[in-house]
Parts: C-alpha cells; sequence; structure tokens
C-alpha cells in the first residue's frame, strides 16, 4: 500500500502569498500568535507526557445524556474519547468471528501481504450490522452534536441528529510484528487545510493571529469543504466529525492500538502555523525549541508534513523533526485498553497512529466506523456509496478492487437491521 513521498512543488509558495495578503499585518500578527502558541504548548506537551493513557476520556454508553459540563469539555479539548459497551460483548465478539470466517472462506484483498491483517473489504455482513447497529449511531449522533456554529449562520440543510454511514476497511491484526503503516498522521485532508479557500475558514482564527479564539467545533466551514482536491485513492471526500473503531477483541497498551495527540486546539494551531516559519538554528541544536531561534518565511513552498504522492498529496504527516515542538515522542499517547463492544473516537483534526508494536498474545480486531452526520455534501456520497453496496464494489473514495458479490459473507439490504441503520446507508434519504 506504500507509496514514495516527495517534495511539495514550487507553486506552493503561491498559496503562502496568498494567505498572507488576506490578512493584514500578517507577518506581525502570526509571528506574535506563533511564540504565544509555543509557550502554551509547552505546558500542554508537559501536561500530556506525565498523564499519558489516563489523559484520555472515558465514559459509559449508557451516561452519554448525563455527562456534565465539565466531562464533555474535556473530551471536546481533547479531542478523543472511549466509549464503553457501545455494543454487547458477545454480539461484538460473534462479529469478529464471522470476519475471521470471511477471511478465511474469500480471496481477500489486505497487506501485508504474505500475512494479511488490514482488509480492503467493506461490505461483509458484519461491517453491514454494525454500522446500522442503533447504539453506534446513537454514538455518533451524540459526538456529532458537539459541533455549532460561532456565528450567526444559518444552515437548515445540515441535521446533526440524523447520523450518516461511512463505509470503511477492518483489521485483525496479529501479535509479534512491526506495523510501520500509520506513523502520525491527521486524515479528511492535506494541502487542501491551506489551498481550498472554504477548508482554510476553519482555520481563520489561526491564520489571523488569534489561536486562542479558534474553534475546532465549528461546523461553517466544515460543510462545503473540498478535503480531497486531488481525488487521491482512500483520501475521504466527506465530512466525519469524528473519525473511529469499534473494538471486537480486548487491545491495550502495547498491544497494536491507537495512538492520539489528546489536545486538538494546540495541534491545530501548531500545523496551520508551521508552514509560515523556519528554524534558524539546526535541527541537533539545544536551543531548537526556543522561539528565538524560529523566524517568519513564506519564501519555501515546503508544508512541513505534507507530502507529494502519486497524483496528490499526503499528510499532515508531523513528526519529531517536522515539529519538533509537539514531542511526539512523548506526548503521542495510546489509548486504554479497551474490550468487545467499546469504541474509540477522535476528533477529525486529531494527530493519531497506530502503535508499531503488538507484544500481545491475541489478535486486536477492529472496525473502522466515523462519526458522519447529514450534510447534502455527506448525504449526495452516501447515495453513490449505495450504489457501490448494491453492487458489491468498494466505495467512492476507496481503490476500485474486484468486488464482493460472490464472496462468502457478502451483506444485503436487509442485514442492515434497523430502520436509523437503513436510512444511515442512504435507503430512506432523497438528494435533491
Amino acid at each position: 500500500m506504500s507509496q514514495e513521498l516527495g517534495p511539495c512543488p514550487p507553486r506552493f509558495v503561491e498559496i503562502k502569498k496568498e494567505i498572507a495578503s488576506l490578512y493584514p499585518d500578517f507577518q506581525e500578527r502570526i509571528t506574535a500568535a506563533w511564540n504565544d502558541l509555543l509557550i502554551e504548548l509547552d505546558k500542554g506537551t508537559a501536561e500530556i507526557a506525565r498523564l499519558g493513557s489516563d489523559i484520555v476520556p472515558q465514559v459509559e454508553f449508557a451516561q452519554l445524556g448525563k455527562l456534565s459540563t465539565e466531562e464533555v469539555a474535556a473530551i471536546r479539548r481533547k479531542g478523543c474519547v472511549v466509549i464503553r459497551n457501545v455494543v454487547d460483548d458477545a454480539e461484538a465478539a460473534a462479529w469478529k468471528q464471522d470476519l475471521v470466517d470471511f477471511v478465511k472462506a474469500n480471496p481477500v484483498e489486505g497487506f501485508p501481504e504474505t500475512d494479511k491483517q488490514f482488509f480492503q473489504h467493506y461490505w461483509t455482513t458484519s461491517q453491514v450490522r454494525a454500522r446500522g447497529h442503533p447504539n453506534v449511531l446513537g454514538a455518533t449522533t451524540w459526538l456529532n452534536s458537539m459541533y455549532h456554529l460561532k456565528s450567526d449562520t444559518k444552515l437548515d440543510e445540515v441535521d446533526l441528529s440524523t447520523p450518516l454511514t461511512y463505509a470503511d476497511r477492518f483489521r485483525i491484526r496479529h501479535p509479534g510484528n512491526q506495523w510501520n503503516a500509520h506513523p502520525p498522521h491527521v486524515d479528511g485532508g492535506g494541502i487542501e487545510r491551506w489551498e481550498d479557500s472554504v477548508f482554510r475558514t476553519c482555520f481563520a482564527d489561526i491564520l489571523s493571529g488569534n489561536w486562542r479564539q479558534h474553534d475546532p467545533y465549528d461546523l461553517e466551514g466544515r460543510i462545503n469543504a473540498r478535503t480531497s482536491l486531488y481525488g487521491r485513492e482512500s483520501q475521504s471526500s466527506i465530512f466525519r466529525t469524528y473519525q473511529g473503531w469499534l473494538a471486537m477483541s480486548e487491545t491495550a497498551p502495547h498491544e497494536g492500538t491507537l495512538k492520539v495527540f489528546p489536545n486538538v486546539m494546540l495541534s491545530n494551531a501548531y500545523t496551520i502555523m508551521r508552514p509560515f516559519f523556519r528554524p534558524t538554528v539546526s535541527a541537533s541544536s539545544s536551543d531548537l525549541l526556543e522561539c528565538k531561534n524560529w523566524e517568519y518565511d513564506i519564501s519555501d513552498p515546503d508544508f512541513p508534513g505534507i507530502y507529494s504522492i502519486g497524483k496528490g498529496f499526503a499528510g499532515p504527516r508531523p513528526n519529531a523533526e517536522t515539529h519538533p515542538h509537539m514531542k511526539l515522542n512523548d506526548t503521542m499517547v495510546s489509548v486504554p485498553k479497551v474490550y468487545p463492544g467499546d469504541m474509540v473516537f477522535w476528533h477529525c483534526d486529531v494527530v493519531h497512529a497506530v502503535e508499531i508494536e503488538h507484544i500481545g498474545k491475541e489478535d486486536s480486531c477492529v472496525m473502522y466506523i466515523p462519526a458522519v452526520p447529514y450534510t447534502p455534501q455527506n448525504a449526495a456520497y452516501v447515495e453513490r456509496q449505495k450504489a457501490s453496496f448494491l453492487a458489491g464494489i468498494p466505495p467512492p473514495d476507496f481503490p476500485r478492487g474486484k468486488g464482493e458479490t460472490e464472496f462468502v459473507g457478502f451483506a444485503k439490504p436487509d442485514d442492515i437491521e434497523s430502520s436509523v441503520g437503513k436510512k444511515a446507508m442512504g435507503f430512506a434519504i432523497t438528494v435533491a
């Protein structure tokens, strides 16, 4: 699945110049904001490193509507949450067994090629039933409700109380292997964060020098943002409020689980401002992190963490060299231990990764199921996705493959067992 990563093209310098031209006194304001951010980032990374996995909020599904204002605020600030007991343990475990049987019975596509564990399949009976489960959709609806409008703009066509389904893949990761396929990264758009004029508005407070006013949960710019300008395969073209997965096995830290940088506001501010600054000392300097050793510069087309790949661009993919102030070696924390039926969610902008090592004794099995609200753009995608389902081929955002109609365990519409699940999959949605 891996492709060679290349540099940003020379034309990207024009993106920086365009942004700089949009804001009065841009250099002065963003430099002041950068220096202020680095102070707060130093504090925030220290807290993350100190608390480790304990910093990730954990709540019971049954308590979602009863959480205190403080508990909800903590989830919003950290941008991630473990929701316990969304699905009954036995039902989740049965879904896992069905997936194991599916893999054994069919000529599946996945990687690594010699020991397949991450599968390019979307329409197994287990996946379709899980996505349409009322509790799963109830959890995603609750997460969608975290979003709002900062301005007085009316978005009558958006319905946060109506969840949609985004079909994705599953993994059954074996213990004892090294997994380097998912280093720290952010999904849902790469260079588009700066290049697309609508997507860019999501980060306008950061770019105007007012990063403390940035709201990662403001809907307005998200609804029509173009997160996939180049049509790169496996680049989501819809708006997911949170990405997520459903556990079908026990998985603890060091057993191939998810890792996150649990402060979405700090990581957003740093990621968006980083391309406008360069260090004036070497990467090995002990003073590299000091504000005085960074200067404003828009003459270089490089957007640190963004790379050319195929016909598009990958990233953001921050690392210790490109984004040193994030101290990722200490701040990418593993989520707490999960059990079958638990779900893990992370905000669409959260930096996340998959652990390289799995030192446990059992397979780590999850289905990828994000939170998706009803918007015209999302509904239009779901309509195309429904056609893919009926044809048994991969969904529109994913690589074209042979399809699954001849596979044992291929789902049918009747496998969507709830009315809310059918609606989420587009069987009761009319797209204008």
